[in-house]
């Protein structure tokens, strides 16, 4: 063995922390209690739909944002033909939005449409604050984002007895990228002449599914105008409820 001296030694582990750094340059992570999963649909074309935005965006000054409450603002293009064109709306947010409603968890199409996790929520409706956050418990998600804008998400389930372990089941992770302080003149449709402001904007859903608990995405490219957020949830086939979440700020 060729001794290394203490200088040589502390440049060497210098070099390999950096590398760590590199290869994971931000991490989220979320364990036990799982946090609450808000899902706002939406639409620039909808009347009704500001005052919806504006209850979702007040969540930034939310004490509990990231750690306890992840929200989201799918807007959908259904309402396009009537006048108004959402330039952040995606007919995939319509699919998902259809796919809640043959899932059970929705009754119906509509906007301004709340889910709360993974449930119909038409509390907003009546004046009532956002339920409570449940007390359900998950296990331990670890979400990695490299400098190469790759993700790798890794799940590791709630303990079970060593006579009964739980067998892997398939489990689909779930991650949206979302846009800030987005603004909007509108020209025309049922908000014409109003400028509408909007948070927690979904850019793009990216969704797979796998046995082994880990996934990996290559984040679409973005424009560095506006600051981003990531929100990554996983969900059992049988359920839209999430079975463990976590999300923030990207760097």
């Amino acid at each position: 063995m060729i001794p290394i001296s203490i200088p040589l030694l502390l440049v060497y582990l210098a070099g390999f922390s950096s590398s760590l750094t590199a290869s994971a340059a931000q991490v989220f992570e979320q364990s036990g209690p799982i946090p609450q999963l808000i899902e706002l649909y939406t639409s620039e074309g909808c009347s009704s739909c500001p005052p919806a935005d504006r209850t979702l965006g007040a969540l930034l000054n939310d004490p509990g944002l990231w750690t306890q409450k992840l929200p989201i603002a799918f807007h959908v293009d259904y309402w396009d033909y009537i006048g108004w064109k959402d330039p952040y709306a995606q007919s995939q947010f319509n699919e998902r939005q259809y796919s809640l409603k043959k899932m059970g968890s929705i009754e119906s199409i509509y906007t301004p449409g709340w889910v709360v996790d993974g449930k119909e929520w038409q509390g907003f409706f009546l004046g009532q604050p956002l339920p409570s956050n449940s007390a359900r418990q998950g296990g331990q998600l670890t979400v990695s984002v490299d400098d190469n804008q790759q993700v790798s998400i890794a799940y590791q389930a709630p303990d079970t007895t060593p006579e009964k372990p739980t067998r892997s089941e398939n489990l689909t992770a779930h991650l949206v990228i979302l846009s800030f302080n987005q603004k909007t003149s509108v020209t025309a449709g049922e908000n014409s002449g109003k400028e509408l402001h909007h948070d927690f904007v979904a850019l793009q859903e990216l969704q797979a599914l796998s046995q082994t608990q880990q996934w990996y995405f290559n984040l679409p490219a973005f424009d560095k105008a506006h600051r981003k957020a990531m929100v990554v949830w996983l969900t059992s086939a049988a359920s839209s409820q999430p079975l463990q979440a976590t999300g923030g700020w990207l760097e």
